[in-house]
């Protein structure tokens, strides 16, 4: 059970602070509840303790300073599908992993992807601009959580520590 004042990474919202444990009652029946702060959006998340979405606790700042560190070493390749549908399946399961290298990975791969649809004079994809948002949230919201930054903090950082490595 997460302790009040914890971050965890909750499920497709990403880091929340465990504000409390409380009882509360549904159909006649009394059990205790996870009250989630999102770090990076507005709302509180009221949740059994015993659910099924994924929880779990935040990386650690080592762990995240070697996900940076790895950047380098990542070769993106744009992800290509036949549909739109599959297209967003396939983004869909690398965010399910609800691990930092599938976004690191995920979020380059789009990058990558849109950088060649730019160069070439087309236009950058709905489904992939959405995709790439949500990737980057979820990641730059565990970093900043990791590393003790501001979410607006992160990617500067990343910028400047893999700029650092190549030098």
């Amino acid at each position: 059970m997460y302790k009040v004042g914890e971050l965890i990474f909750y499920g497709g919202t990403g880091v929340c602070r465990v504000e409390g444990i409380e009882e509360r009652r549904e159909k006649g029946v009394s059990r205790p509840y996870y009250v989630l702060k999102p770090t990076c959006q507005d709302g509180t998340i009221y949740i059994p303790v015993d659910t099924k979405v994924y929880m779990r606790p935040v990386i650690s700042r080592e762990e995240a300073e070697r996900i940076i560190d790895a950047i380098p070493g990542i070769k993106a390749e744009a992800i290509q599908e036949r549909s739109f549908t599959q297209l967003a399946a396939r983004y869909e399961q690398l965010i399910a992993g609800h691990d930092c290298e599938s976004l690191v990975r995920l979020v380059m791969s789009i990058h990558a992807k849109k950088q060649y649809a730019e160069s070439h004079g087309r236009k950058f994809g709905q489904i992939d601009a959405r995709y790439m948002k949500r990737a980057e949230s979820l990641l730059y919201g565990e970093l900043s959580a990791a590393l003790g930054l501001e979410y607006d903090k992160v990617q500067p950082y990343i910028a400047r520590r893999v700029s650092e490595m190549k030098s």
